[in-house]
């Protein structure tokens, strides 16, 4: 814990699933852990197991520019400063694009993209002063295209290419950015999936390592992105998939 004793961390969507398992973990490692979420309730949930000295728990939309804007004046005015920004709130649609509604389209850009733009420019001055990083949470679906998930893929795929630009523009400012991409990971958003035998079948057929992942093995790798064994790692998208992206496509022959 004393390796990251004074450092703060700021996680979007932290109320469940990925976002609640990295506060948890950053918060083991000994940050000082913001907790950010839509519902106040499930932020709340989350912090009360952790140490209320250095947890602050948030109610905020990070796709409104001005919330996000709120998010890091509360954590400087709680912790007087800003080291590691997970980008993790995200919501998702799936369906033919000739069905798509227009409310949909922008409920997710709102969400995995704008709220990636909005806060991290907010933060920005921050990270600087701290020589600071961000961990922007994309997915496989980032890296390449789905069946019937083409709005989620041009988010994610959006915030996969914004890391690395962004790691061009901030390197020289001492502040590195990375992404983690998982691939079917154990959340609240998936549990339906999650519960359909069939289709669970062809991704344990497609995943070598034969299983969905558990939102802690996601947190690990982004706490290993934001701590110094990573210093000189920066604009990496590195896939979290079980060596699915290891496949050039092909099904098994036997």
């Amino acid at each position: 814990m004393a390796r990251f004793e004074g450092k703060v961390a700021v996680i979007t969507g932290a109320g469940s699933g990925m976002g609640a398992a990295t506060a948890r973990r950053f918060s083991r490692d000994g940050y000082a852990v913001v907790l950010a979420g839509r519902t106040k309730e499930k932020v709340d949930r989350v912090a009360q197991d952790l140490p209320s000295e250095r947890t602050l728990a948030l109610s905020v939309d990070v796709s409104e520019e001005a919330q996000c804007i709120f998010l890091v004046n509360q954590t400087l005015e709680a912790f007087g400063r800003l080291d590691v920004l997970v980008n993790n709130a995200g919501t998702v649609v799936t369906g033919p694009l000739a069905e798509a509604k227009t409310a949909e389209w922008r409920a997710v850009m709102g969400t995995d993209l704008d709220g990636v733009f909005f806060l991290t420019r907010a933060a920005i001055p921050q990270l600087v002063a701290t020589g600071g990083c961000v961990v922007n949470v994309s997915s496989v679906s980032g890296l390449g295209g789905d069946w019937d998930m083409s709005i989620y893929n041009a988010a994610k795929g959006a915030v996969t290419n914004f890391t690395r630009a962004l790691a061009l523009e901030l390197g020289r400012h001492g502040v590195r950015v990375n992404a983690v991409c998982p691939s079917l990971t154990a959340t609240d958003m998936t549990k339906d999936m999650l519960g359909d035998q069939k289709l669970m079948a062809k991704f344990a057929e497609r995943i070598p390592l034969g299983r969905a992942a558990e939102p802690e093995e996601v947190a690990g790798v982004i706490a290993f992105l934001a701590g110094p064994d990573a210093r000189f790692v920066n604009g990496v998208n590195l896939p979290v998939d079980g060596g699915l992206s290891a496949s050039n496509g092909q099904p098994p022959q036997a």
